[in-house]
């Protein structure tokens, strides 16, 4: 009987580079379950999405560890190659928003653990303008932190590197005159941060999309902020929005399964934390359980 094949991506310089002090033991953890496995380290960026797209049909499985970028990129490269082969995540990133939501244990162990004895669940995706996203896509205030923030300051610092980058901005918001177009209506205002996500942890903080969300419904939690009138309603406002204290006033909370995004000047948008692009016109789409991804058992 022929064993099962693994294709292991990793990325060697996420979340301080703890994968350097686990990567036998989680070799070990996956040749134990009986997996003949072809281990790739990632050397730049958009290497995951090759390596998925040129490879995953000749794998049972293809496991990644990183942070949510790496997870990005093989679901990327998934998607381009119209082939559905399960994935497993093994988190080594600075916050892990993703793995937090879908419970996936931070202990690399217990995650590749979890993904040679662990289920299968199809989980929906994002569609941006064609390029696909795992659990976020937003614009406006402090998105381009994560991916102008230099990795070894975040190895350092971890998740009190996007919070210090984003301290020395606050005199610089602006905001953002936005169509946006949904199934259910339009709505046309300015707009100082705005999100599309299908997680319960953004940036580390838990339930900022609201209570009992569900990453396979079809639907995304978005989240649109006006500009405040001053910076102490902004300050009120941050806070309100950090405890998911929707005051309609300010905050258009929604779910969807379809949204753009019109506006006259570009825009900045980040995907998973990673730069997106600049965009006058953003059409993003729910792919409903387009990934199936190992989890823990309950």
């Amino acid at each position: 009987m022929s064993k099962k094949k693994m294709l292991f991506v990793y990325n060697p310089k996420a979340g301080k580079e703890r994968i350097r002090s686990n990567l036998l033991d989680i070799i070990d953890i996956f040749a134990k379950a009986d997996y003949e496995i072809v281990v790739h380290p990632t050397q730049k960026k958009g290497d995951a999405v090759q390596a998925v797209m040129d490879r995953s049909d000749e794998y049972d499985i293809v496991a990644c560890c990183g942070g949510d970028g790496t997870l990005d990129e093989v679901v990327s490269g998934m998607w381009k190659s119209k082939r559905r082969t399960t994935i497993g995540y093994v988190p080594a990133g600075s916050t892990n928003d993703f793995a937090v939501s879908l419970g996936i244990p931070s202990a690399m162990h217990e995650a590749a653990e979890g993904i040679v004895n662990g289920n299968e669940f199809q989980c929906d995706i994002g569609v941006m303008n064609e390029e696909t996203f795992v659990y976020i896509a937003a614009f406006g205030l402090f998105t381009d932190v994560s991916y102008q923030t230099k990795q070894d300051v975040k190895n350092v610092l971890g998740h009190m590197a996007y919070i210090l980058e984003g301290a020395k901005r606050l005199s610089e918001i602006r905001s953002y005159h936005l169509k946006v177009t949904t199934d259910e209506g339009v709505i046309e205002d300015d707009f100082v941060f705005g999100m599309v996500t299908n997680s319960r942890s953004v940036g580390g903080f838990k339930d900022i999309t609201g209570k009992q969300i569900l990453m396979d419904d079809g639907v995304f939690e978005v989240t649109l902020v006006k500009l405040p009138d001053n910076m102490i309603d902004m300050s009120n406002l941050m806070a309100a929005f950090l405890n998911r204290d929707i005051n309609t006033e300010q905050m258009y909370c929604f779910k969807t399964k379809h949204v753009v995004f019109e506006s006259d000047e570009e825009i900045a948008w980040t995907r998973d934390g990673e730069y997106g692009g600049d965009h006058t016109l953003v059409d993003i789409r729910n792919e409903n359980k387009a990934v199936t991804i190992m989890v823990p058992q309950e």
